[in-house]
């Protein structure tokens, strides 16, 4: 994939509006505020294709960007606390709505801030994926921010605050340094390219 050929297609704000499941799909979850607009930035070679919200937890949008046909999708954060009833209510239909939709979601990258012990949002959302049997992954955020005792005790840590943490694979990543930029590349490109092996062997 040419990762440097990112465009953002459309955003949608209702479940109803989503369009319909033609291509494979990533999609990145997580707290509001945890970077993941930079993340994906990071890992499309761009500055500011994924937007970041002025106003964090207000924008609730799913947003689609293409990759030479793979679809890079946004989910809207969740956990902020100004956010309404009826706005909190609107991200839980849209964002199930799109997760248990009947789409090629090969992934989901669950973004987690590596310098804290997971929200209770965070739980929660890792909860559902695990019940739901959503493959997904961990990318730990912000990693540049710790020093070598403190990744090590956050390592340590999170295998108790994590549910089935021994059995998720986790990804320190750093749009700082582009720590573990190249390992999500890697994890993409393999699951993208399950179709075309997945064809040669029925040939």
């Amino acid at each position: 994939m040419n990762y440097n050929k990112a465009v953002f297609e459309a955003a949608y704000g209702t479940s109803k509006q989503l369009p319909k499941d033609e291509n494979v799909e990533f999609a990145f979850a997580g707290h509001s505020n945890v970077g993941k607009s930079s993340l994906m930035n990071a890992i499309f070679g761009r500055k500011a294709l994924a937007r970041v919200s002025s106003q964090p937890g207000k924008t609730v949008t799913v947003n689609f960007y293409d990759v030479d046909g793979v679809k890079f999708v946004d989910l809207p954060g969740y956990g902020y606390a100004k956010v309404s009833q009826s706005d909190k209510k609107r991200w839980a239909d849209l964002v199930e709505g799109y997760l248990l939709s009947d789409r090629d979601i090969r992934l989901v990258v669950q973004l987690v801030d590596s310098r804290h012990e997971p929200t209770k949002d965070d739980i929660q959302m890792i909860n559902f994926m695990i019940d739901s049997e959503m493959p997904f992954i961990i990318a730990l955020t912000k990693c540049d921010k710790l020093n070598k005792s403190e990744r090590k005790k956050r390592e340590k840590a999170f295998m108790d605050e994590i549910p089935c943490a021994d059995q998720i694979t986790m990804i320190w990543t750093s749009t700082e340094t582009g720590e573990g930029i190249a390992d999500l590349k890697e994890i993409f490109e393999e699951l993208a390219d399950d179709d075309e092996e997945d064809y040669d062997d029925a040939e």
